[in-house]
């Protein structure tokens, strides 16, 4: 009797196609690496199930956290690192040590963004990035003078697909955009998930993510768990079950100094299947907090690190 293939049969078999057979290309950060472009992974969420990976721990609440955080609109730094998340510190701290000419370790610049409001405003701002996107788009009127400015007030595209999830489930404009042509140059990094499509069908919400580029070794697991997670988060405050998660890669890429992380992972099988818990649902899709989810049964291999590539 055949086995029933694992959820992340295709993620290792996809990582091992880019390893074996990828094209080697330049890149931004000048590091190097082996690339495919176009690839698609489908994950199901029904009852509880979450494309968490088994063969290497992924610190899911580190994503859960960073979810959250685009959903208040924040854009600095400081609030992740009061929750001791530091996975966006590389990019201010390469733009201070740069423009600054000063030697200060990650330790000593985290501690000070958390310790010195003035600092971090000035030093731990990423510019426009998703959540900035996500809840306050910029929008422009009119002026006595017939000239445009700013409105103090954005577009709320999270609020907007709620209302639209829930009154109008049909539509095929469920969509949460973050590739703000206008506003690129200013942001830390552009939005490599950068486009959340949403499907209603019998009650059931599905999500597809588009990724303009994908991490695989290193992104590609919080990636997937937190539009997992905010597809469930959806589900629950709209009041529909969840389906189905579609991944879709365009630049799918693995580093090539990340060789000791792809053999590692290559070497194991997955194990398990966790389930993600949410323990309550509130009114908004705003309100919710790390206490609402918990990860049963998650049980992973051991972590493997490697670098990020800024």
């Amino acid at each position: 009797m055949q086995n029933t293939p694992h959820y992340e049969d295709q993620y290792l078999s996809l990582m091992r196609r880019i390893w074996e057979d990828g094209t080697v290309q330049r890149d931004r950060t000048g590091v190097g690496t082996k690339a495919l472009f176009g690839a698609t992974m489908r994950f199901s969420l029904a009852d509880d199930a979450i494309p968490l990976l088994t063969t290497k721990r992924v610190y899911w609440k580190t994503a859960a956290r960073e979810m959250l955080w685009f959903l208040t609109g924040n854009t600095n730094i400081r609030p992740l690192l009061e929750q001791k998340v530091r996975i966006w510190t590389d990019w201010p701290l390469d733009r201070y040590r740069r423009e600054t000419g000063t030697i200060i370790s990650q330790e000593d610049f985290e501690q000070r963004i958390v310790d010195d409001a003035d600092f971090a405003e000035q030093w731990g701002d990423l510019g426009p990035v998703y959540g900035a996107q996500w809840v306050n788009w910029p929008r422009y009127e009119a002026t006595e003078n017939g000239l445009y400015r700013r409105a103090e007030k954005g577009i709320d595209q999270v609020s907007m697909l709620v209302e639209s999830l829930k009154n109008n489930p049909g539509s095929r404009r469920h969509i949460i955009e973050g590739w703000n042509v206008a506003e690129l140059d200013q942001m830390a990094l552009p939005p490599c998930h950068k486009t959340y499509q949403f499907n209603v069908v019998d009650n059931v919400l599905s999500c597809i993510l588009f990724q303009r580029s994908c991490d695989l070794g290193l992104g590609f697991a919080f990636n997937a768990f937190s539009a997992a997670l905010l597809t469930r988060m959806l589900a629950a405050v709209c009041g529909y079950k969840a389906g189905e998660l579609i991944w879709q890669g365009g630049d799918v890429h693995l580093y090539l100094n990340h060789a000791s992380l792809v053999e590692e992972q290559l070497s194991r099988a997955p194990l398990g299947n966790p389930k993600l818990k949410l323990l309550r649902t509130p009114n908004s899709i705003f309100d919710f907090t790390i206490e609402d989810f918990e990860v049963p049964n998650y049980q992973p291999q051991s972590h493997i690190s490697a670098p990020v590539a800024v």
